[in-house]
């Protein structure tokens, strides 16, 4: 499991804009690089990020091999009602985590 950083308000107002912001430790290996041995290191990418909101999906990113190590990533929405917030990784050789945040709308 990799250690995420999520920093999201607990409380907002309905119909407030709010800034979420994600990041994951994840080495995000291109599959390229050569080790120290000289083979080359396998791929090992995030290569999908999602947000949910209350199960609606409010933002998604596809993420190739050009993303750094550790993806930060920063999006907005509006909020509506209280619920859930999920977030979602998604990578090679089966890596998959989910996260969730509880917002406060009033």
């Amino acid at each position: 499991m990799a250690r995420t950083l999520i920093t999201a308000p607990a409380t907002a107002k309905r119909g407030e804009v709010i800034e979420l912001r994600t990041l994951i430790a994840h080495p995000m290996e291109t599959g390229f690089r050569p080790g120290a041995d000289g083979l080359l290191l396998p791929r090992n990418l995030i290569t999908r990020f999602s947000c949910r909101y209350n199960g609606d999906l409010v933002f998604s990113a596809d993420l190739h091999a050009a993303t750094a190590a550790n993806p930060y990533i920063a999006f907005f929405t509006v909020a509506t009602e209280s619920g859930t917030l999920s977030f979602s990784w998604e990578g090679d050789h089966g890596f998959a985590q989910t996260e969730t945040v509880s917002l406060s709308v009033t």
